[in-house]
């Protein structure tokens, strides 16, 4: 009995963090005028797996070196800094509020995406 408790309030404290946390969707798209490679189809570039937790973006191990841009919709930059690969999280100001375009720049890949903060 006790064991069936503590199995039932581990997964209740699994799926309460895992509603806290939202998937941002990130779409992928290239700088401008820049070529890739010898133009031979490829498959698409995959775009990282980030979630937002309040001011807080939360990665997956392993990640690249990104530089994170915050913009406002009319495409002013807000907040910029770098996401290192050793880091899983970054946080981002608290003066920060309303809807934000966010982006992750890696090489001349930018993935981007909508945030609510």
């Amino acid at each position: 009995m006790k064991r069936l408790f503590l199995c039932l309030a581990f997964v209740l404290m699994a799926s309460a963090n895992s509603i806290a946390q939202e998937l941002i969707p990130l779409s992928v798209s290239k700088e401008e005028n820049i070529p890739i490679g010898n133009h031979i189809p490829k498959s698409p570039m995959e775009p990282p797996t980030v979630y937002i937790e309040d001011f807080t973006l939360l990665f997956e191990t392993g990640h690249p070196d990104y530089v994170l841009n915050i913009k406002e919709e009319d495409g002013e930059t807000v907040y910029t800094t770098v996401v290192y690969s050793i880091q899983t999280q970054t946080v981002l100001p608290s003066t920060l509020s309303g809807n934000y375009i966010i982006e992750l720049i890696m090489g001349y890949w930018v993935f981007s995406g909508n945030v609510t903060l």
